[in-house]
């Protein structure tokens, strides 16, 4: 039986003191027995915690008390094991990095879509739908039909649309993402940009998955998440996938088996980004969480936070 409660937040409001906020966060979670990440800028909050259902709700508590923050909406699931290792809360310039200044989502964002009302909006003709995660999200999971931008990134989005908006002319827009908080930023610069007809996913694939059962779903394969669960499926149940510890992206049972594959060192997909000197640090933390598990401690690395 699951026993934790994960909550997947953001919310834009303006702050203009964050790093007043840090300590008391970090205090009320600490306290709570509350772990994960929690970012704080002056655009507002985002993160992912996991606790019990009593924490969760003290973090969630001290949350709704923060300027501008009394009616934020969050997503929760459930996990069999703790999904973090530690808490953080952490001071940004973004609470998620577009790198474009102008963009203001509590000014303008696109027409929200309900996980129900989806399914309608992205099988019409006139409608392209853009996934705006980074490429090794998409690689385990997407839309029908939905455009991957191969991005690394959030940060390249802008270039990407410059490179490819004239493929959508007269086409309306709808975006999604893991939790929406990406389709905030995304559809707001789109608008900035002149186009008038955007749409997003509301509650992005996670509220989708929780709503919008199996059988009637247009979603194929798995959705990345940033824990140690790794991937959720319709339902949110926990998913197949592990996790590269030396690149952080997700990887099958048969990557495991793959000659690239040495866990805590390298998977295929990253094989080639790292020198020798790297990957020897690595081992070297392998070794460290390996003799830990046998002394039956708990190590910091790799860390899911």
């Amino acid at each position: 039986m699951s026993q934790y409660t994960v909550a997947a937040l953001y919310h834009f409001t303006r702050f203009e003191a964050p790093e007043q906020l840090r300590d008391h966060l970090q205090g009320v979670c600490d306290g709570a027995g509350v772990k994960g990440s929690l970012l704080l800028a002056g655009e507002g909050i985002n993160g992912t915690i996991a606790g019990t259902r009593q924490g969760i709700d003290t973090a969630l508590t001290a949350i709704r008390n923060l300027p501008g923050c009394a009616n934020f909406e969050h997503k929760e699931s459930l996990a069999s094991a703790m999904p973090f290792n530690r808490m953080k809360v952490r001071l940004k310039k973004e609470i998620v990095t577009m790198g474009q200044p102008q963009v203001d989502p509590t000014a303008s964002v696109g027409n929200y879509v309900t996980p129900q009302d989806w399914n309608d909006l992205i099988t019409q003709d006139d409608v392209v739908v853009i996934d705006t995660r980074n490429d090794y999200e998409v690689a385990i999971g997407t839309f029908e039909n939905a455009i991957d931008p191969h991005t690394a990134s959030f940060r390249e989005f802008p270039a990407w649309w410059e490179e490819n908006k004239d493929r959508f002319h007269n086409k309306r827009v709808a975006m999604f993402c893991t939790g929406g908080i990406r389709c905030e930023k995304s559809t707001n610069y789109l608008l900035g940009e002149g186009v008038s007809d955007v749409y997003h996913l509301k509650g992005g694939i996670l509220k989708y998955l929780e709503q919008v059962p199996a059988d009637q779903s247009q979603w194929n394969g798995e959705c990345f998440v940033f824990d140690a669960r790794v991937s959720v499926g319709h339902g949110l149940k926990e998913g197949p996938y592990h996790l590269c510890y030396a690149c952080r992206r997700p990887i099958s049972d048969d990557d495991l088996i793959r000659l690239e594959y040495e866990k805590g060192v390298s998977c295929h997909q990253c094989i080639t980004e790292f020198d020798e000197p790297r990957r020897e640090r690595f081992r070297e933390r392998q070794k460290q969480v390996l003799l830990s598990e046998m002394r039956g401690e708990h190590h910091i690395g790799p860390r899911n936070s």
